[in-house]
């Protein structure tokens, strides 16, 4: 028998993760000790662990309870889904690489060209293979990771100051997805 703190140290979770976890009914609530304590056994120990690897494979919540509360064909058809979503997601890194090092090769780097525009940038990206998703993904990283280099960049590209505005809007809101 478990705690809640002790399945979640066994399974490297949080003690909110796995009451989540129980508040989704993804996992089942553990039984209760007279002092009105959650305990739950190995089957539920089993179960956050299949949880676990399946989160570890990327999959959704969602996605994780169909599989665990369906027949082996389901999980099967959801996992293989997964491997073909991964495939792409692998395909637009390689994109971002090709990007990158054609920006790298070119003689003069963009980052000193002075008749950098949003127009030439956008072309080179979808040169370079980038979807408009792409490209909406590109700057939710960006500003994620770097807010500040991103509004000097979008500034470089000599977009008006609103429409610099509505980018990291909608760049803030798409990285909270």
């Amino acid at each position: 028998m478990f705690t809640v703190s002790q399945l979640a140290r066994r399974c490297g979770l949080s003690r909110s993760t796995l009451l989540y976890y129980e508040s989704i009914r993804l996992l089942k609530a553990g039984s209760r000790t007279a002092a009105n304590y959650r305990i739950y056994s190995e089957k539920d120990l089993q179960r956050l662990q299949q949880i676990c690897a399946y989160r570890n494979a990327g999959l959704g919540l969602g996605d994780i309870r169909a599989i665990l509360d369906s027949p082996e064909s389901k999980a099967s058809a959801i996992l293989k889904r997964r491997l073909l979503e991964l495939d792409a997601e692998i395909e637009t890194l390689r994109g971002h690489q090709r990007a990158i090092l054609k920006l790298l090769q070119s003689k003069k780097p963009f980052w000193r060209e002075k008749a950098m525009t949003k127009e030439k940038w956008v072309s080179i990206m979808k040169a370079s293979g980038f979807t408009e998703n792409d490209m909406h993904r590109w700057h939710a990283e960006f500003e994620r990771s770097a807010p500040a280099e991103h509004q000097e960049f979008l500034t470089f590209l000599h977009i008006p100051s609103e429409e610099i505005r509505s980018i990291r809007e909608a760049s803030r809101k798409h990285a909270g997805k």
